[in-house]
């Protein structure tokens, strides 16, 4: 088989993951990455798939004269600790829809734009990766991408480049989520000053901080700044695409009415399920199994009132703290002009 025979076969078939993007090359890195490996892995990152050296490099150039199957590309936009995994998860329908779960490539565009990418390559590049992302599975009727919550800065850009793309975006409510920080102990902790870190670079932290003040702050309160700039960067993709095309929805309406919500996404990303086909969605292993893979092979059944359960024990042991930063954050948003109410909520 001739190279370019070869590549317009993996160009074909969606079970070749588009994985990284490599900027000095120019090119594309595919790995095989059929349904079942997609069900079965946490995320579709290096940490989780099991053949990620066995890519297949292809030229971006090569690309440019190949005409890809598509179907429309539908967005998850996510703060982290927000169930959006599970949200990704209950997509893996055959014949309608596949999630995928933190494509390692948007990441790419973010590190890539983090290092003076120029700006016109970068929207022609991320134009190609949505395009080869969009590539469906079998008979599926659509792709939904839940990208890494650092990815946040390229959803006006994604919605403005495909305008039959809709947008959800995912949020826990504070105090859910810094029980879920508190939770994770020393690495959630390590994990938040992160987070703000890559705020920072990509322009969208919240202003009004020094760098000493920022020092001061304990790892909640850096938890609840980030936070605080995740949902500020929400209500601009909102006010920016518009509220026909974009949706709200925090994790506790999620859980609590999950036939609600899985009925409210089939309209807003126009997968004309039926009745059946939703609620087989919402009693399969997405909504029953935890959504990290670890500890979805114990089989322990993970749910809405699981969660709660682990959050009451967050509460017991870290709320005074918890609740303090939750007033603290709710007066740097009214004093920022944050509303901790985003508009445009998927469920009424």
């Amino acid at each position: 088989m001739s190279l370019a025979a070869r590549q317009a076969e993996i160009l074909s078939d969606a079970d070749y993951l588009p994985h990284r993007y490599d900027e000095v090359a120019d090119a594309f890195r595919f790995v095989h990455v059929p349904r079942d490996v997609h069900r079965n892995c946490t995320f579709i990152t290096d940490e989780h798939l099991p053949n990620v050296d066995q890519y297949e490099l292809i030229r971006r150039a090569d690309i440019a004269d190949i005409k890809l199957t598509t179907a429309p590309v539908h967005f998850i936009f996510h703060s982290a600790y927000c169930c959006s995994t599970m949200m990704a998860r209950a997509f893996d329908i055959p014949g309608v829809s596949m999630g995928l779960k933190e494509p390692v490539i948007l990441n790419d565009m973010i590190g890539w734009r983090r290092r003076g990418a120029d700006s016109q390559k970068l929207a022609t590049v991320l134009d190609k990766s949505l395009g080869l992302l969009s590539r469906p599975m079998g008979e599926d009727q659509a792709v939904i991408v839940k990208p890494s919550n650092i990815c946040t800065p390229l959803a006006i850009p994604a919605l403005r480049l495909r305008l039959e793309s809709r947008a959800l975006l995912l949020y826990a409510p504070l105090k859910s989520y810094l029980q879920s920080i508190v939770k994770k102990e020393m690495w959630g902790r390590i994990w938040v000053r992160d987070v703000l870190l890559g705020t920072l670079k990509d322009g969208y932290a919240l202003g009004g901080f020094s760098p000493e003040e920022l020092l001061q702050l304990t790892d909640l309160q850096v938890a609840a700044i980030g936070w605080l700039s995740q949902h500020a960067a929400f209500a601009k993709i909102l006010t920016t695409i518009g509220d026909e095309r974009v949706k709200t929805l925090d994790s506790d309406s999620f859980l609590a009415r999950q036939p609600e919500t899985m009925t409210a996404l089939d309209a807003l990303f126009g997968l004309g399920m039926d009745e059946a086909t939703i609620m087989k969605s919402v009693n399969g292993p997405a909504f029953k199994s935890h959504s990290k893979l670890d500890q979805a092979k114990t089989g322990e059944i993970f749910d809405a009132q699981t969660r709660q359960k682990e959050q009451n024990r967050m509460a017991e042991l870290h709320g005074a703290e918890i609740d303090m930063v939750v007033q603290w954050g709710k007066a740097v948003a009214e004093s920022q002009q944050i509303d901790f109410d985003l508009n445009s909520k998927l469920l009424n």
